[in-house]
């Protein structure tokens, strides 16, 4: 078909079944992040996530042939996607050259930002399905395990090599992945402005005294 101009225009590049099945994932994966973040896992199911993603059921279920592998895979890529995001961007970053203390301080805040994204709602429905639902436990454990490797090294990123190598450095890391997931769980039913969050300071003091960046 001629363009405007006159001239022929080039064919359209065809896709491969491979990038149409990979595009058709993320479609469903995506779908599936979004119903479990705004209605939760008991509204996340096959049909709504398929009415969502506008396909098929029979191409749903060729990627995802139950409900717990498509919530657990969902609630995970994007987490995935994300770090890997994070990693680049400190590595390009000027903050990434920075050091000291202000390498601390910058760490602990990117860190608390994790706990405020969709992927870490999504995960924690998952979590409390879990805790009666076999099938999903079953599931959930070695994919969170993976997941957990992933954030390991991604954390050690954000402090950056001469933090990361000090010896109580898993330790601090440890701390503060649970009290932030813990005071993340309160926004559930407290909802508030996580940039005045009062124990980001109290984070920020703990990481740079158990890194020796400040006296006792």
């Amino acid at each position: 078909m001629p363009s405007a101009a006159g001239e022929p225009r080039p064919p359209r590049a065809r896709r491969t079944q491979g990038e149409r099945r990979a595009s058709s994932r993320a479609i469903i994966l995506a779908a599936a992040l979004e119903e479990l973040y705004e209605h939760g896992y008991a509204h996340a199911t096959t049909v709504t996530v398929q009415r969502r993603a506008g396909v098929s059921r029979g191409r749903l279920l060729h990627h995802f042939p139950s409900r717990e592998s498509l919530l657990i895979a969902a609630a995970q890529h994007l987490a995935v996607e994300q770090i890997a995001d994070m990693e680049q961007w400190v590595a390009e970053s000027e903050y990434g050259r920075s050091t000291g203390a202000q390498r601390c301080d910058r760490a602990v805040e990117l860190l608390w930002e994790t706990f405020r994204q969709p992927y870490f709602w999504a995960s924690m429905e998952l979590w409390a399905a879990a805790r009666t639902n076999a099938d999903i436990r079953a599931e959930l454990f070695p994919a969170e395990r993976r997941l957990g490797t992933a954030l390991t090294h991604v954390v050690a990123t954000m402090f950056g090599p001469a933090l990361s190598s000090h010896p109580q450095f898993d330790e601090c890391r440890d701390l503060l992945f649970t009290s932030m997931r813990g005071v993340a769980l309160t926004y559930a039913i407290n909802p508030r402005d996580p940039e005045t969050e009062p124990h980001l300071a109290s984070w920020q003091r703990l990481a740079r005294r158990m890194l020796d960046l400040t006296p006792g």
